[in-house]
């Protein structure tokens, strides 16, 4: 029987205002722990070979399986799990609007802009539709066309809990969109040399195709400075579309659940989604001081790698590979197909 990424709430008996967080505590603690271990990993990986190849979101969720693998947590930590893979991920997304600007989106111009969104429609649209000839699940075929469209973990991360996706549909997203992320960065610098690109259409094919910010950066080094600066603005943009897919998402949900009564906000637009749009004006609004942005930086990534460690801690590692094969097909299709889409984008597009 499958784990659901939002398990039915588990009523708290109110004692006390300490009742609650003594519940919480024990879960969250052991996710933070998982998360604490993923990060020192990660650091390893580093000082080993020069970067992190599986970054630390995957070695949460992953190491959360394992040890779910072989234990299966008592009543006693799933209250502080469920919270921790559920709400604090919600606030997580909410904030990362806070680390996201305006201004340097709009340098990119009006034609590369909407380039950039066009292919992510496109490749959302295009990814789902795979997943869909493939068998998989509608809720699995967006996980998988939105990691590979906009950010990879982050997106599948912030998707979820809109769609309400299962944790074992997450996890397997997450884990083949990771190896598939290392791939993509290998061959962007090769694809660029192959083609005879200079240092922007290099730095426009990172942007268009890495899945996370920091690998923008290694797959475009090798091109030069002007490479590493468009791809993060390109990607930067990808990023940005995560609020109106996950808008999108969740109006498309409101409806399909529709029983007869008005609609409410909250069901057409997450919450943390509604904050990540305002946090993402005032930051543009110049609103948010610079100085706080690290310290918001660091909060996201310490939230979502717990998140993803809870995560990892409610999947049956044995469904996850049940579904391997066609996920992993899906997702190669659906990389193969963004990445002919931003060589027809560099192609046709004025840059000089």
């Amino acid at each position: 029987m499958s784990t659901a990424l939002h398990p039915a709430p588990t009523r708290l008996p109110l004692n006390g205002p300490l009742s609650l967080p003594a519940r919480l505590a024990p879960g969250v603690l052991l996710s933070a722990t998982v998360a604490a271990a993923a990060f020192g990993l990660q650091h390893v990986e580093a000082n080993l070979f020069g970067r992190a190849w599986v970054e630390g979101l995957v070695l949460a969720i992953l190491g959360g399986a394992v040890l779910r693998l072989f234990w299966t947590p008592s009543s006693l930590w799933t209250p502080g799990v469920a919270f921790s893979a559920k709400t604090l991920l919600e606030v997580a997304v909410a904030l990362l609007g806070a680390t996201v600007s305006g201004a340097a989106v709009m340098a990119l111009g009006p034609v590369m802009l909407l380039a950039v969104v066009g292919v992510v429609i496109l490749a959302v649209l295009g990814g789902y539709a795979l997943g869909r000839a493939f068998g998989l699940p509608p809720a699995m075929a967006l996980l998988v066309a939105c990691g590979n469209a906009i950010c990879g973990n982050s997106a599948i991360a912030a998707v979820a809990p809109v769609i309400e996706a299962e944790g074992e549909d997450v996890a397997a997203a997450i884990g083949f969109t990771a190896v598939l992320g290392i791939a993509v960065v290998l061959l962007v610098p090769a694809v660029g040399a192959l083609m005879g690109y200079d240092a922007t259409r290099v730095g426009v094919l990172a942007g268009l195709t890495v899945y996370a910010v920091p690998q923008v950066l290694a797959a475009a080094a090798p091109a030069g400075l002007a490479a590493i600066q468009t791809g993060a603005v390109v990607k930067l943009v990808r990023v940005l579309m995560l609020g109106p897919i996950c808008l999108t998402l969740g109006l498309m949900r409101s409806k399909k659940s529709e029983t007869g009564r008005g609609p409410k906000l909250h069901h057409m637009a997450p919450w943390f989604i509604l904050v990540f749009l305002a946090l993402l004006g005032l930051r543009s609004a110049g609103m948010i001081p610079e100085t706080a942005l690290p310290h918001l930086q660091s909060g996201v990534t310490a939230m979502t790698l717990i998140a993803m460690a809870a995560l990892g801690l409610t999947v049956d590692p044995r469904a996850v590979v049940r579904a391997g094969p066609r996920v992993a097909a899906v997702a190669a299709l659906s990389a193969l197909m963004i990445g002919a889409l931003a060589l027809i984008a560099i192609a046709v597009l004025p840059l000089g």
